[in-house]
């Protein structure tokens, strides 16, 4: 093997080559010693070897002998060593003992001190079965063959040992010599201590070797002679080749033996030592050592005073140095180290007598004299700085804040417990038998800086004041930090010791961010912040909420602890301004995606406690708390601040990159030098290795440390790490002192108070507390009562206990301190991981932080006794030198998938930047040997991109795997799938997942099911254990109801009955077991619960029903079997058990009477409280209506009543949850299912709930479906409906589509019109307008044309207009639009089109315009909504022009399924009518999108075979690709915001450059989604990429846009259209959108019928809107859906266009099959036929009952009852059916009129009379039921502000009307409605008041249709009426009179007439009076006329 390159120190102590293994702990004594004797097993003897000898050449039954002996063996060893290291370990004590035993036929004291020194203590029976197992095998085979196999053996492994130490080296004088370069000041700096590293020292030796064997060694020193050091190794080397102490190796003994040597101990003394140690063999050996110990230790320690390490192999042989020796290189010297290596090899050839030639050049540029000089000189310039760490040196910068005496101060390398560490000055040690003390003396205070100055509370603001009341100044570390953190916006992390008053600093932060929100007038406004404070465990969440909740009180601030304990409502929630909680709480709400978006979004402040434990297994939950902060800041650019508040650390720096801190400003370090009270540390570290000897010393030195603290006068707290070892330990105390006479040190002094308090313990009952008060000691854990806790806490701070033991919960929960504390042990027992672990570092240091008491003390004293082999362990814990490394990628899966769940994540790319604001990334930079990243490969990707990229694909694979995400690896895309939505949000790994998919079906039974929960690998590390079989065994027995697979011996088994013992509510005595049960409940509730969602999303209903039930059963450990009434703890169980027995069912209990379960109770007066109990118990009952809408799809009403009473006690004040499903029980399986809240105020008024969905049937008919509905939280609450199929009938069959014919395009010549022609920019007509072209130009048959949306329908309108405007010119052509903005958009085409170009009078008839008759009687073309026309044509006999109308062009006409379809029905019905009438046929043509039942429209509007075409949906003119997605999440708001991410990649794959349209369904909506949208492009490398304008266009152009939002948004190149803007932004917005400049547009659902601007790509963003009637969202029309989805395409430009529909999940299915199949159209008639009724009752065409029946037989609802009689709940349609069922409508509709008082029928039952009232309410267009109420309502003498109640709803809207500014743009639109409609309803007001003759009232209605109009009361100023002019203005024209001069008039103006004559029509005088405020451009609009 060639030497290596570096030396052995470098190996071990830098980290410049990779280091073997870094998953286990550095310096762990216990880990070197395995690894020492895996050396040991691989290099001599193995067992292998040994039982290959021993059964070779052997016959069978000897072979047999053997191998039991050496079972017997191994089991020996076993004993001897413990089985949990492992088989190896065992095996190779194995080797051990049969080395020792192989030639003795006893165990002797030799052989048993060799064992000891091997293994620590063992049992003797075990070493005597392995000497006698020995024995036998050696008998077996033969003294001899065995000595000769064992010699042989041990020759090949002393090989290596033979070459000894220090001899064979040989001298050659032809090297160069080296200067001595004694003109160096080195030699006078004195080397503090020499560290003593024997080990090191040899690998130096041994890498030297080779070279120095071949060359010369000459040097500055004298070269070592083999009298000095040298002789040390020989006498090993003969020691151990004697067979002595077989366990050890030279290096190591040699190291002991130096160390020994060069202590200060007498000969003497190290004589016994040595004697101990190396035994009577080793007797020559220790005289010759002690006779040349000076010798040997000089020549050893003479090294250079400098820590150098000389390049050249020469100068490396020349003083064997000890210690660490370092080098520090910078990268050029690595390369000029490389050279002179290959200059070395050269010039060795060449000294060989090998090629003279060409290396001299070389040699001359390079001079290692100088090279050693610059070497020497970097090095001297290197001492002063801190000694290299372990991993890395930062360059010293210094940092303003940082206080960190540690980087500065020298410090001593030493070792403890055989790991080599730094200490500081100071340090006082102590190594004896039984144990290894290392003290560290408490720091000297830090100095007061020169600028330090103290922040009095008196000098802050009024507001500090407030919170900081009772406090007179901050103190040293808040006042440095005040500055900061009370006035700046800056990121902190502030390190500081335990104690040193961080909540402070947190609360100036809090401060900080209330101030801000602080309005001048000193109100806070509440709802603009949340500040979050994340604590690392409940107990401290607990206290933090009381501390802040306290100190903000004053401010009105609510703080509220939101942790797995203490949940919230969403109100609260909302209520609350500062939450504190724990990492994995927040987590689980953050990943709830934006679900509560008012609660991520608007945290101002994250405060995040005890950073530090980053290192722990919390750590990746707080990186992707702050990772995912830091994004969404990022994102949305909104300000979130963070403070990272943390222990004293040492890689602070890279903590404080990873928060985005500027370590310039925000950085704050304090080391221990600040804490209110210097603490003192002693580690004390037990040797023995025996566990019982372990527990002994433990005692014995716990003893002596009390003693001494207690002698000293100060008390004591002893901690434990368990409850029942508080009493063990303070009793064992106690013993202690009185065996040795000590007790009286501890007994209370008996003070005055001494009896009272006495008298106090006596009367608590815990025996042990009484017995040990005497004595001065107290206990103190969280299993004791309340009261006693507090007694022990005063007793302690009152002084009269002087020793109490407790556990780590006092130090968390109680702030108790004491003089000193004392950690007895460091294992305790982790429920989480079932196994003793070490006590980590937070607790050791809040239980040191209770050590020193602030006024009292100097200072405090922390002691902590562990093992040995774990000294160096919180040595280098508490010392701060352990670098905090990252565990994030432990859960890397887990966190990217609620990461991809969330939708922050969507691609590869997306997940490594998301790495790069990880923890994980930062150290992965600064170390990353630790991660698993080589050298090479991070010099070559300093970004660490790839490595970060390896990581995310292969979590990704994983999480494919398991069926979580969907990743596609070609395009690199994640998609996020339910079962890892589920996982994400119940916050289950992936392992348990997998586990799931493995286990989990539709068939398992519960059992099964506790079984598939006790294998999640939540559970996987609890472990049975020895003493727990019995009671597990017993709970087994006793509590468990269902079979728990695995049984007692296995851990899932051990779970499963845990979980039902706590279900069956048992008890548990054993401690380990009961934190195993609490973490098991907190688990399997939430793991139970995922499963649910699983079941559900998976459609399995018996599945779903099982595991509701089984959460609630966990929740209310209740089992399902049990009675209902056990859920209520006001009932006892003797009562509930007399219910069990006496089986008496809620049912039954709830007909009973009170007094009847009284006596069956046998309890006269428990009655009423059962009969209560039992009606709280949540239960509905639920009715359900079927309508079939096809063959197919079913629709179902469903109308659920709470048939229960409300006590907010048991049921909240909120609401009751219940889920929802319809199952088909043949087929197993769920067709939909919903979560829906009864709220509070419906169970109490008892308001029925209604729900309507759809569900899929299939033929033939299932017998039944069921509805089931289960309450969310109650067991045994829940209900059942049954949907019956027996008497349903199915629509008819739809008749095919019109097959599209393959023409020739016909040109627009065929028109034969060149004026027409002239209209058309194109030259010939589509496919579509070829085959109408003919029927619509050249006929007049009625015609119905459905066809997609952009199929050119509006030309096919023009063209039967023409037909028109040819044949029959004096004739009109009416037009009806569903919509206003159709018609405007109609109107301004027409105008231009057909007004000017074709010189016909086009007129506009809607409820904004109404035209005068002249301009009507004149027109060629009316263009109209169908409720204006139908206002219009209901008088048509006495309106000419009705009757003049030749065509009747109705566009949408499939609208007649909608809530206005019944206004077309009628229209085209009294067409027909007018038609047969007058003799004149009135021609209807009918516009619509592809229809299913198109055949039934056709036949309704008289078309026979030929006007018929129903093309497909698929013959668009471009064809639509449609993408359907569903997202989850019961709530409209957070699902919305989850579409946006999805939103915007949709537009990045499909429409990058192109148009886009988004539809969303309200006008918060369009803000809400444009703003996300600029939040994600803010990410993107080009923000503005979607503006396709020059910016200073546009900024322009956005100057001129009135709304706020428009003006972001168009920067980016989005729009917003809604009607709640402005006029002419919205022309802006579609100007910029139709000529391409902005890309996006995000539209209101209106927009999709009003405006033809289409686009690339549609994305329909939610189908559902928010309905003010019924208060929820309902879905959109489908109709309306289509025709979002008709705008994607451009005729012109696109060949392809896209839509992509988000719904809500359980809405996909429904969706797929719609918008791909056309939808039939169904009547909505009957809900108002009444209304219409009454119009053709006032208009005289129905006069009779029969005439109405006759009249209803016109209408399409008649024509859609005969097809589809189920959707119309008519039974059959048999001739009676149907006439029985028109008969009670009739009847029914007339009854609702005659009591609206709008008919009246006469004596004969038959004719029918039109009153006043239902002539005013058909003329002026209102409801039957609005002229009842004015009928009701009106009266005589009514004044204005009562008549504004009659219209209720609307005077708010009025109100805020007249008073012009509205708080929100969203309500002048509804505004505008309400004016819309007022007036008419006023006027219909006045002609009831006139009716009446009530004058007063009249009047009244006159003034308020005035105040309407003028948008003033009554009582306000005329002159409010002037434009501009408002009620600030009215002072310019009452001061007048104050001033002279001007128009010679001087007194004041009060109105318009004064105004006037003031004037004088004069309009410079107006504007000489409003100049002053009003602007000229104003001004200009008033016109004075006199």
């Amino acid at each position: 093997m060639s030497p290596p390159r570096l030396t052995g120190a470098l190996r071990s102590f830098s980290s410049v080559s990779k280091k073997e293994d870094f998953s286990e702990q550095l310096y762990d004594l216990k880990a070197k010693r395995l690894k020492r004797q895996e050396l040991f097993a691989r290099e001599g003897l193995t067992w292998h070897r040994i039982v290959h000898f021993c059964t070779e050449h052997q016959d069978k039954s000897q072979q047999q002998a053997a191998s039991q002996e050496l079972k017997s063996l191994l089991l020996a060893a076993k004993q001897i060593v413990g089985s949990e290291l492992g088989q190896t370990v065992v095996e190779s004590a194995a080797v051990f003992l049969f080395e020792t035993f192989h030639n003795k036929d006893h165990v002797g004291t030799e052989e048993t001190r060799a064992i000891k020194h091997m293994f620590g203590p063992f049992p003797s029976s075990a070493a005597e079965a392995s000497c006698t197992s020995v024995g036998r095998l050696v008998a077996l085979l033969g003294d001899s063959r065995v000595e000769d196999f064992i010699q042989s053996q041990r020759s090949s492994h002393n090989l290596d040992r033979s070459a000894a130490f220090g001899r064979n080296i040989a001298f050659s004088h032809d090297g160069y010599t080296l200067d001595p370069l004694e003109g160096l000041p080195f030699s006078s700096i004195q080397e503090e201590s020499a560290s003593l590293d024997f080990i090191n020292f040899f690998n130096n030796q041994k890498s030297g070797k080779k070279g120095i064997n071949e060359e010369a060694m000459s040097s500055t020193g004298s070269a070592l002679t083999p009298g000095d050091g040298s002789i040390l190794r020989t006498e090993v080397d003969n020691y151990l080749c004697g067979g002595n102490m077989m366990s050890s190796n030279p290096e190591e003994l040699c190291t002991s033996l130096f160390e020994m040597l060069a202590s200060h101990r007498s000969n003497d003394e190290l004589q016994n030592e040595l004697f101990e140690l190396l035994g009577p063999e080793g007797l020559d050996m220790i005289s010759t050592l002690l006779q040349r110990r000076a010798a040997i230790v000089d020549s050893l320690l003479r090294i250079q005073p400098d820590r150098t390490v000389y390049p050249s192999g020469k100068a490396r042989g020349s003083h064997p140095t000890y210690g660490c020796q370092v080098t520090i290189q910078s990268e050029q010297e690595k390369q000029m180290l490389k050279m002179y290596r290959r200059e070395e090899k050269k010039e060795r050839r060449r000294f060989k007598g090998g090629d003279e030639g060409d290396s001299t050049d070389a040699l001359l540029t390079f001079d290692p004299r100088e090279m050693r000089a610059q070497r020497e000189q970097a090095l001297l310039t290197a001492r002063y700085e801190p000694v290299l760490s372990r991993d890395r040196v930062y360059e010293r910068i210094r940092y303003p804040n940082v206080y960190d005496n540690l980087a500065e101060a020298t410090t001593t390398a030493a070792f403890v417990g055989g790991a080599r560490m730094l200490l500081p000055e100071g340090i006082r040690r102590e190594n004896c038998k039984m144990y290894e003390e290392v003290e560290i003396p408490p720091n000297e205070p830090m100095p007061v800086g020169f600028e330090e100055k103290p922040v009095y509370i008196s000098e802050l603001d009024e507001i500090g004041q407030l919170v900081f009341k009772g406090m007179k100044r901050l103190n040293r570390i808040q006042s440095i930090v005040f500055e900061t953190a009370y006035n700046t916006n800056e990121n902190l992390l502030i390190c500081a010791p335990t104690g040193a008053g961080k909540t402070n600093i947190a609360m100036l932060t809090v401060l900080h961010e209330i101030r801000q929100h602080l309005q001048p007038s000193g109100v806070i406004k509440k709802d603009e912040f949340k500040i979050v404070y994340v604590a690392p465990m409940k107990a401290l969440a607990a206290e933090m909420t009381n501390y802040f909740g306290k100190r903000l009180e004053p401010l009105g601030i609510t703080v509220k602890e939101l942790t797995g304990d203490m949940q919230l409502t969403k109100g609260e929630i909302l209520r609350t301004q500062m939450l504190v909680t724990t990492p994995e709480k927040w987590d689980v709400v953050t990943r709830k995606s934006v679900g509560d978006v008012a609660l991520s979004q608007i945290v101002r402040l994250l405060i995040l406690d005890e950073v530090h434990l980053l290192h722990e297994d919390r750590g990746p939950v707080l990186e992707s708390l702050v990772a995912r902060t830091i994004r969404q800041v990022e994102s949305t650019q909104s300000m979130i601040r963070i403070l990272g508040l943390s222990a004293t650390l040492p890689n602070y720096l890279d903590v404080a990159t990873f928060l985005h801190v500027n370590p310039y400003i925000g950085l704050f370090f304090f080391d221990g030098r600040f804490r209110p009270v210097p603490l003192g540390q002693t580690f004390v570290g037990i040797k023995t290795n025996n566990k019982i000897q372990q527990i002994h010393d433990m005692e014995e030195v716990c003893y002596d440390k009390v003693l001494e603290q207690v002698k000293a006068g100060h008390q004591v707290m002893v901690f434990v790490h368990a409850r029942n070892a508080t009493v063990r330990t303070a009793m064992g105390l106690i013993e202690m002192a009185k065996n040795r006479g000590e007790i009286c040190f501890f007994q209370p002094d008996q003070g005055s108070d001494y009896g009272q308090c006495e008298k106090q313990i006596q009367r608590s009952r815990n025996k042990q507390m009484k017995e040990m008060f005497p004595e001065g000691f107290g206990i103190h854990h969280a299993g004791m009562l309340r009261s006693d806790r507090s007694l022990m806490e005063s007793m302690f701070s009152r002084g009269h206990l002087k020793v109490l033991v407790c556990t780590a919960t006092l130090a968390w929960g109680v702030n108790l301190p004491a003089h000193a504390v004392i950690i007895k042990g460091t294992q305790i027992y982790d429920a989480k991981r079932g196994a003793v672990v070490d006590l980590g570092i937070l607790d050791v240091m809040q239980i040191f932080g209770r050590a020193g008491r602030p006024q009292f003390d100097k200072y405090g004293e922390g002691t902590i006794i562990t093992t040995h082999d774990k000294l160096s362990h919180y040595l280098t814990l508490l010392t701060q030198q352990n670098f905090i490394e990252s565990r994030f990628l432990d859960s890397l899966a887990d966190n990217l998938n609620a990461e991809i769940a969330l939708g922050t994540v969507t691609n590869v790319e997306e997940a490594v930047k998301w790495l790069s604001y990880t923890y994980l990334y930062v150290r992965m930079r600064a170390n990353p040997l630790a991660y698993g990243i080589n050298h090479k490969a991070s010099q070559m990707d300093p970004a660490l991109e790839l490595y970060r990229k390896d990581l995310v694909v292969e979590s990704g694979r994983k999480l494919d795997k398991a069926r979580m995400i969907r990743f596609d690896e070609r395009t690199g895309y994640f998609a996020s799938t339910d079962l890892g939505r589920t996982a994400s949000h119940f916050y289950i790994k992936y392992n348990t997942i997998e586990t799931f998919n493995e286990h989990f079906n539709s068939q398992r039974t519960e059992a099964d099911i506790l079984s598939i929960v006790s294998k999640a690998e939540e559970f996987e590390q609890l472990k049975v254990r020895e003493e727990e079989m019995e009671e597990l065994e017993q709970m087994l027995c006793t509590y468990c109801q269902l079979p728990a697979a695995g049984g007692v011996e296995n851990g899932y088994g051990k779970v499963n009955i845990l979980l039902q013992t706590y279900i069956g509510r048992g008890e548990v005595d054993s401690f380990s077991l009961i934190s195993d049960l609490s973490y098991v409940a907190q688990n399997a509730a939430r793991i139970v619960r995922a499963l649910f969602e699983i079941a559900l999303r998976k459609r399995w209903p018996a599945m779903t029903h099982r595991l509701l039930t089984l959460c609630k059963v966990i929740d209310k450990r209740l089992w399902g079997s049990a009675h209902p009434l056990r859920q209520f703890p006001n009932l006892s169980p003797v009562v509930l058990n007399r219910l069990e027995e006496k089986k008496l069912t809620v049912d039954k209990l709830k007909e009973m009477r009170k007094d009847d379960i009284g006596h069956m109770l046998h309890h006269v007066n428990i009655g009423l409280t059962v009969k209560q109990c039992v009606h709280q118990i949540p239960s509905i009952s639920m009715e359900a209506t079927i309508q079939p809408i096809t063959r197919t799809v079913l629709r179902v009403r469903l109308i659920v009543t709470p048939d229960f009473r409300w006590n907010d006690q048991v049921h909240g004040s909120v609401g009751e949850p219940w889920w929802l499903w319809v199952e088909d029980p043949i087929n197993d399986h769920i067709y939909h299912s919903e979560f829906f809240l009864l709220q509070k105020k419906q169970v109490v008024s008892g308001e029925p709930q209604h729900i309507v969905f759809t569900i899929p049937i299939f033929e033939p008919l299932p017998s039944q479906y069921y509805i089931r509905a289960v309450s969310d939280r109650w067991l045994g609450a829940e209900a059942v409906c049954i949907i019956n199929f027996q008497d349903l009938i199915l629509p008819e069959r739809h008749p095919p589509h019109t097959e599209l014919l393959d023409l020739q395009p016909l040109p627009v010549t065929a028109l034969g019109n060149r004026e027409y022609e002239s209209l058309y920019k194109f030259t010939h007509f589509n496919p579509i307008q070829t085959q109408i072209f003919h029927t619509l130009y050249h006929t007049d048959t009625n015609v119905l044309l459905g066809a997609p949306t952009g199929s050119g329908k509006t030309i096919a309108a023009e063209m039967a207009m023409f037909r028109v405007f040819n044949k029959y010119p004096s004739s009109k052509v009416v037009y009806i639009a569903p919509l206003k903005a159709l018609v405007r958009e109609r109107i301004e085409d027409w105008k231009v089109r057909i007004e000017e170009k074709l010189g016909k009078n086009v007129v506009e008839l809607t409820g904004d315009v109404t035209p005068d008759m002249r301009a009507i009687a004149k027109a060629d073309l009316i263009v109209t909504t169908p409720e204006k026309w139908d206002g219009v044509s209901r008088s048509w006999q006495n309106r000419s022009y009705v009757q003049k109308v030749a065509i009747l062009i109705i566009d949408e006409i499939h609208l007649l399924g909608e809530d206005r379809g019944p206004v077309l029905e009628v229209i085209v019905s009294r067409t027909n009518f007018i038609s047969s009438h007058t003799s004149k046929s009135v021609r209807v043509v009918g516009l619509s999108t592809a229809l299913a039942n198109a055949r039934d429209l056709a036949d309704w509007l008289g078309i026979g075979q030929v006007g018929l075409f129903n093309f497909r949906p698929s013959v668009r003119p471009v064809p639509l690709e449609v993408h359907i997605h569903g997202f989850p999440g019961q709530h409209y708001c957070p699902r919305m915001a989850s579409m946006n991410k999805p939103t915007f990649q949709a537009i990045r794959s499909h429409s990058p450059a192109k148009p886009v349209l988004i539809f969303v369904s309200s006008r918060r909506q369009t803000r809400l989604t444009a703003l996300d949208l600029i939040a994600y492009l803010a990410t993107e490398d080009n923000p503005k990429q979607w503006l396709h304008q020059d910016e200073r266009e546009i900024e322009d152009i956005i100057g001129t846009v009135r709304d706020s939002n428009l003006k972001l948004t168009l920067a980016f190149g989005i729009g917003m259209h809604h009607a709640g803007l402005h006029e002419r932004d919205r022309k802006t917005v579609e100007e910029l959108f139709v000529n391409c400049k902005i890309q996006v547009l995000i539209a209101t659902s209106t927009l999709a019928w009003g405006v033809n601007f289409p686009a690339h790509l549609v994305v329909v963003k939610g189908t559902e809107y928010y309905d003010g009637k019924s208060r929820r969202y309902v879905d959109y029309p489908i109709t309306d859906v289509l025709q979002m989805m008709g705008r994607a395409g451009r005729p012109q430009f696109d060949d392809q266009g896209k839509a992509v529909i988000l719904v809500h999940d359980i809405k996909k299915d429904f969706y797929k099959k719609f918008l791909y199949e056309p939808f039939p159209v169904e009547s909505s008639l009957l809900s108002v036929l009444s209304d219409h009724l009454n119009a053709e009752i006032a208009a005289g065409t129905i006069s009779s009952k029969q005439d109405a029946m006759d009249y209803i037989t016109w209408t399409y609802f008649f024509r859609r009852l005969m097809m589809n009689p189920s959707y119309y709940s008519l039974e059959d349609i048999s001739h009676e059916s149907i006439n029985k069922y028109l008969s009670n409508l009739v009847e029914r509709s007339l009854r609702d009129l005659e009591c609206s008082y709008c008919i009246e029928i006469k004596e004969d039952d038959q004719s029918i009379e039109p009153l006043t009232y239902g002539r005013i309410a058909s003329y002026y267009y209102l409801k039957h039921q609005t002229i009842r109420t004015f009928k009701e309502r009106l009266r005589a003498e009514l004044p204005i502000h009562e008549l504004l109640s009659v219209c209720l709803q609307q005077s708010l809207l009025m109100g805020l009307h007249y008073h012009a500014q509205l708080p929100c743009s969203d309500y002048t639109t509804d505004t505008k409605t309400v004016l819309d409609n007022a007036i008419r309803i006023c006027q219909a007001m006045l002609d009831v008041a006139a009716n009446e003759g009530w004058l007063v009232t009249a009047i009244s209605i006159c003034n308020l249709v005035q105040m309407i109009v003028q948008g003033r009361w009554l009582h306000d100023s005329s002159l409010l009426t002037v434009p501009h002019v408002e009620q600030r203005h009215l002072g310019l024209f009452r001061n007048r009179g104050n001033r002279k001069g001007q128009g010679g008039l001087n007194e004041p103006i009060e109105g318009l007439p004064e105004l006037i004559a003031a004037c004088n029509g004069k309009e410079s005088v107006f504007c000489a009076m409003v100049a002053q405020q009003l602007h000229s451009s104003q001004t200009a609009q008033v016109r004075l006329q006199k």
